[in-house]
């Protein structure tokens, strides 16, 4: 198996976030009916994942901690498993196996908290990865601890519309694109990486993220000068960037997507279309595969080529990951190794839930899982008069029943810290209209509230939505200064929360764990209830 790599930094910012309803209103083309291969083109298998986030124990309904009186897919030995059967297959088949990732391993449970990506290095060597997109949340934790993990996996990370020059820790870390080899086929695979990245994660001041477009059409040219046949692309863009990925740009042949959590498949439950997704091309139609996230489903994508590379047909299935399949024993291992110092700490009851709190709803308007979270930040700053948190940060849901220390660090895994600031209303304002400014998409900006109550109309243009905005002592004044509690990331900028970042009058950012916050509250109350109160409401 060999890798070559090239590195070409592309320029522009460009690209938004995919969603379901944008993706399913582009145009696309009706699936071709499959020709007869060519009888001396090769034969492949893509075996693929993505959005993993560190989901090694699997995931239970809503992406809450599993637990024995409730169904639970995933699992890194289970997917493992499924991994080995699929590559076993497609060997038997007579088809080169490729084992893509299309990004996101990090962050979303306590493997990654505690180990901060080392744990899924250690499973991605295991199963045998042999390139990677580079996805948001790998910038999390900074260029220092990608760095780190980048120096612990031996396949490429690949990011075409990444400039690295500026950063030292990652400018031989991170390629465009890489021709790999499998069973004497040799496949060109480019990354890509949202451009969002740089706002809703934490990549340091070094890095630029470009546009991808553009710098998918110079990966795919310069492999194509190199001789090499079949261009696939592994895309953290998002599923209705993938379609206009494939309808704008020349010499793709796949598209192995990530980062809207969306499924593609034939016959499943929860798919948004088939798989693959068939995408009119401006030289040739473009397969598009993805399966959701958290290691629930694996993907196969068999392509039969012609001599000249170009496919010729195609095939291959969605796999559901549930407890029908084996797990693979030494990737259990791995796993029980990196899970050994994590016991108990988890495992620490702190009291009940009268109901459940999911998050499904937290991007896109009030949630109780929001309120919760900003009640709790809200309650450990006795002279805050106002929480923010973005619904982005809430990654799980919480159970009805006993809560306990791990629940807590599955709905908030980034290690992300309390921050004060006094800001005045008008300033407050101008925060909460970013907040607003992505919808009717879902976007991990929308804001989560305690002490404040707001009417917005999703309907005018962004920068104007707020219709009502009180405190509990009235109207919002936009020259009175406000004690206000968020988490550092927002404070610093993210999300495009630049303004609580340049207009905070005073400011301190050395607060507990979020983590710690809400767990306290938890353990503090014995019982909490899943509230919705209308302190965030639609006009």
């Amino acid at each position: 198996m060999r890798h070559d790599s090239a590195n070409s930094p592309m320029p522009r910012d460009l690209s938004r976030r995919g969603l379901l309803r944008a993706a399913l209103a582009l145009p696309l083309a009706a699936p071709a009916l499959r020709p007869a291969i060519a009888a001396n083109g090769a034969r492949i298998a893509l075996i693929h994942l993505n959005d993993f986030h560190s989901k090694h124990e699997g995931v239970a309904e809503g992406g809450s901690v599993c637990r024995a009186d409730r169904p639970c897919a995933g699992g890194a030995a289970r997917l493992a498993g499924a991994i080995r059967e699929a590559r076993a297959a497609a060997l038997a088949e007579g088809r080169a196996p490729f084992l893509l990732d299309a990004g996101d391993q990090f962050m979303g449970s306590l493997y990654y908290t505690f180990h901060r990506g080392l744990a899924e290095a250690a499973v991605q060597r295991a199963v045998g990865t042999m390139a990677m997109a580079l996805g948001n949340h790998e910038f999390d934790n900074g260029p220092e601890n990608l760095a780190r993990y980048a120096a612990a996996v031996p396949f490429p990370l690949l990011s075409a519309n990444l400039d690295t020059r500026a950063e030292p820790l990652l400018r031989d870390r991170v390629t465009a694109f890489s021709v790999l080899e499998s069973g004497g086929v040799r496949i060109g695979v480019v990354g890509l990486t949202t451009p969002d990245t740089a706002t809703s994660s934490s990549p340091g001041r070094n890095l630029r993220f470009t546009d991808p477009l553009e710098a998918a059409d110079r990966a795919a040219f310069a492999l194509r000068r190199q001789g090499v046949g079949t261009v696939v692309v592994l895309s953290h863009l998002g599923l209705p960037a993938d379609q206009r990925l494939a309808a704008e740009v020349g010499g793709i042949d796949a598209i192995i997507g990530g980062h809207s959590h969306l499924l593609l498949a034939n016959g499943l439950a929860g798919a948004v279309g088939p798989s693959p997704l068939m995408v009119a091309g401006r030289d040739r139609e473009v397969r598009i595969a993805t399966v959701a996230c958290h290691g629930r489903y694996l993907g196969r994508l068999d392509l039969d080529l012609s001599d000249d590379g170009r496919v010729a047909a195609h095939g291959g299935a969605v796999r559901p990951i549930g407890a029908d399949v084996a797990e693979d024993p030494s990737v259990a291992a791995v796993v029980a190794e990196y899970a050994a110092p994590l016991g108990e700490m988890r495992r620490r009851p702190l009291g009940t839930a009268s109901g459940a709190f999911p998050d499904a709803s937290c991007r896109e308007g009030e949630c109780a899982l929001g309120n919760l979270v900003a009640e709790a930040a809200l309650a450990w700053v006795p002279s805050a008069e106002i929480a923010i948190v973005n619904g982005g940060g809430l990654r799980a849901s919480l159970p009805a029943g006993t809560l306990t220390y791990g629940d807590v660090l599955a709905v908030l895994p980034f290690g992300n810290t309390l921050s004060m600031l006094t800001i005045r209303g008008g300033a407050l304002r101008a925060a909460l209209e970013n907040g607003l400014s992505r919808l009717p998409g879902l976007a991990g900006r929308f804001p989560q509230l305690a002490g404040l109550r707001l009417v917005f109309d999703p309907a005018a243009p962004p920068g104007q939505r707020l219709r009502e905005i009180a405190t509990r002592d009235g109207p919002l004044d936009p020259d009175r200064a406000y004690r206000v509690v968020t988490n550092n990331f927002m404070r610093g900028g993210g999300d495009g929360y630049a303004v609580l970042r340049d207009a905070a009058l005073e400011a301190y950012d050395e607060g507990p764990p979020l983590e710690e916050v809400l767990a306290d509250h938890i353990a503090a109350r014995g019982q909490v209830a899943p509230v919705l109160d209308g302190r965030i409401a639609r006009r």
